[in-house]
């Protein structure tokens, strides 16, 4: 299930919204140092997390029947690895959104492959980006 790595994907999203409003509040403290440096880690590990979550679904699910059918998926699952890394090493959330993006896509791809729908649907939580969800 890409439930978790969606889940990652939009923490890299809210961290890098709280690295920027920290920021924008120009304090040069010890606590505004350290509260960046948790928000840092945590934007980090959500994208190594991510990272892992796809390449366990990809390596361990995805065989001949399924790779038939999407072809597409090992650059897809190769770009996610890319845009992770990527969101990992800059703050711009338009990398984050990237990321987002590209783990929806693969999210719809497994879920079409065990025949189920999916829908997209803005999760309740900041920062409220649109997700796959399977259609249940």
């Amino acid at each position: 299930d890409p439930g978790p790595a969606i889940i990652a994907s939009v923490t890299v999203v809210r961290m890098m919204d709280l690295m920027k409003e920290l920021a924008d509040k120009g304090e040069n403290t010890l606590q505004a140092q350290n509260t960046m440096s948790r928000y840092i880690r945590e934007k980090e590990d959500q994208a190594s997390l991510c990272k892992e979550e796809i390449r366990i679904i990809w390596g361990d699910y995805f065989k001949n029947p399924q790779i038939e059918k999407f072809p597409e998926i090992h650059q897809l699952t190769h770009s996610i690895m890319m845009a992770a890394g990527k969101a990992k090493q800059e703050p711009a959330k338009e990398y984050g959104t990237k990321l987002v993006e590209l783990v929806n896509q693969f999210a719809d791809i497994f879920w079409q492959t065990k025949g189920v729908k999916t829908k997209r649907a803005v999760c309740p939580y900041p920062p409220s980006l649109e997700v796959v969800y399977p259609d249940l």
